[in-house]
């Protein structure tokens, strides 16, 4: 069985490399990521290499091979599902599960990852709007767009929430932004850094255009 740190760090590169289809990632942003030193984050690239799971060219990068990528996906289903059972089974704030999914990842078996899929349902989706890979390693292909780039003036629906910070879900929560909630994007001032959003009825926000690229949206 993977080491907890293994399963990581494969996690963590195929969440980067679905940021930039078929680019390798950069050392220097795998251990800004991981928060450890280019050394360190080298150090076990090099072992994954020499372990058949990652195709690593010095100085250039890394990707995940195909070894690599179906273990990454089944540590994102266990995350993803417990994420999911923690919000839905016990309660759970969506705001503070993503760390404790980070701790139960590597710890739960698969007789009950079966029972949690099944209790819930078999979803395609965790509370956050990220997809949940299926148990033979497929993942749901989505099109969805950011706030900065969605047509103005048509009713959206949100799908997916991309940063999983506690203040960041916190203050969404807060404006009900949740996924399936649906708005209108009014206007777009990149000098500014705004975007204002209808929420519904006349109420309207606000957002920087940080804020607004993580949050990703498809037609109500």
């Amino acid at each position: 069985m993977p080491s907890s740190t293994v399963e990581n760090y494969l996690k963590r590169l195929f969440i980067e490399q679905q940021k930039q289809p078929g680019q390798l990632v950069q050392m220097g942003h795998l251990a800004e990521a991981m928060k450890v030193t280019a050394g360190t984050a080298t150090s076990m690239i090099k072992a994954l290499a020499d372990s058949g799971l990652v195709d690593y060219e010095p100085r250039n990068g890394v990707k995940l091979n195909v070894q690599g990528e179906q273990l990454a996906l089944h540590v994102l289903r266990r995350h993803r599902l417990i994420e999911l059972f923690l919000v839905q089974i016990l309660g759970l704030d969506w705001a503070e599960v993503h760390p404790e999914a980070e701790q139960l990842e590597h710890a739960v078996s698969e007789k009950v990852l079966e029972r949690m899929d099944g209790l819930l349902g078999r979803p395609n989706f965790d509370p956050h709007g990220d997809p949940i890979p299926s148990a033979d390693g497929i993942i749901r292909k989505q099109q969805l767009a950011t706030l900065l780039n969605c047509p103005r003036g048509q009713l959206m629906k949100i799908a997916r929430i991309v940063d999983q910070d506690t203040d960041f879900l916190q203050f969404l929560d807060r404006h009900a932004l949740r996924p399936g909630a649906t708005l209108t994007l009014v206007h777009l001032d990149t000098l500014a850094d705004a975007v204002t959003l209808q929420l519904g009825g006349e109420r309207t926000l606000v957002l920087g255009t940080r804020a607004a690229s993580k949050i990703l949206v498809e037609p109500a």
